[in-house]
């Protein structure tokens, strides 16, 4: 039996996945929003290293809140109303797209960046958080909107089931969403200012000595020890794995800091031009060079085309520690 469902969608090429499927969804919707906006609202800017949580065999070092948090946040913050499923069979699953996209709905789904035929070989890796919208399908073709691609692309029914239900860490179990509603207006000063203020919270005010700013100057004491006790090839490794997480897996740290600068720049001129957003906006630009510092150090280091120095590395990492204390001290006056 032939199917053909197409919902007429402009796609929106993005830095993130998770805040450009969302950025996407709701302008489409009636509530233009763009990636940096949506990221901000939700406060998901962060950092952790999680020595418990293994990537790889080694920690987990995050530079935004945990998946689907973009989602969850923006849903609190601008009251949407947003149905999620997840099931059990993969077949009920795809029936349930299918009925959904029937109905004229944009769907995000939450699938493994391994098993999507579209990414080249060399992009794939099994991280089973990635975001992406379907608009439509065509017999067993479905007809995608990745945010992280340049274009919309097209998935046989077969790889997409894969995809959603792959196993492993951060298991999807086929998870999908839509909105069934979304506010006409919001009013964007309020927003913006409960957001900033949820995420100087979650920067400075953790206890634990592996979150916010505290987990820079972690990351920092961790990298000299490993050093001392292990010598060259293992802080070769450890190294390469910090920098993959900042730099290529999801936006990465420096990726994300300059996504918020820009939510600081948009949020300014809602509020009347504020000076001290923008300075903010201009600081947090300078965090993200300082971080994409650190990352270009380390990977010379790495490849042997400067000698190994943990100091001259963790000396680094204070700095963006510092700049970043100094950059939510100052949003927390505001």
């Amino acid at each position: 039996m032939e199917t053909s469902v197409k919902i007429e969608l402009q796609h929106q090429h993005a830095a993130h996945c998770e805040s450009g499927v969302m950025s996407t969804m709701l302008t489409h919707y009636g509530l233009p929003l763009s990636e940096p906006m949506v990221f901000g609202l939700s406060a998901s800017i962060a950092f952790a290293y999680l020595p418990i949580i293994k990537i790889g065999g080694m920690p987990l070092i995050a530079y935004r809140m945990p998946p689907r948090h973009i989602i969850k946040g923006l849903q609190k913050q601008l009251k949407l109303k947003i149905s999620f499923q997840t099931f059990r069979e993969p077949l009920k699953g795809m029936q349930a797209l299918d009925r959904t996209l029937a109905a004229q709905k944009l769907v995000g789904l939450q699938t493994s960046v391994y098993w999507l035929p579209y990414f080249p070989p060399d992009m794939r890796f099994h991280f089973n958080a990635h975001n992406l919208l379907v608009y439509g399908k065509q017999n067993n073709l479905y007809l995608v909107s990745d945010p992280v691609f340049e274009a919309p692309v097209i998935v046989e029914d077969k790889d997409l089931q894969k995809a959603r239900f792959a196993k492993g860490a951060l298991a999807a179990k086929g998870m999908m969403y839509h909105l069934d509603d979304v506010p006409s207006q919001i009013d964007l000063q309020i927003v913006i200012k409960k957001a900033i203020k949820a995420n100087a919270r979650t920067m400075t005010g953790a206890p634990l000595p592996y979150f916010g700013i505290n987990g820079i100057r972690h990351l920092g004491k961790k990298i000299r020890r490993l050093h001392q006790k292990h010598g060259d090839k293992f802080i070769h490794k450890f190294l390469s794995h910090v920098v993959r997480m900042q730099e290529e897996i999801g936006t990465g740290g420096a990726g994300f800091r300059f996504i918020y600068a820009s939510f600081l720049q948009e949020a300014s001129e809602q509020l009347n031009g504020s000076a001290l957003l923008v300075d903010a906006s201009h600081l947090m630009t300078n965090i993200g060079d300082k971080w994409r510092e650190f990352a270009m150090l380390s990977v010379k280091m790495c490849k042997g085309r400067t000698t190994m120095d943990s100091n001259a590395l963790a000396v680094i990492l204070n700095e963006c520690a510092d700049m970043e204390k100094k950059l939510w001290d100052m949003l927390k006056r505001f």
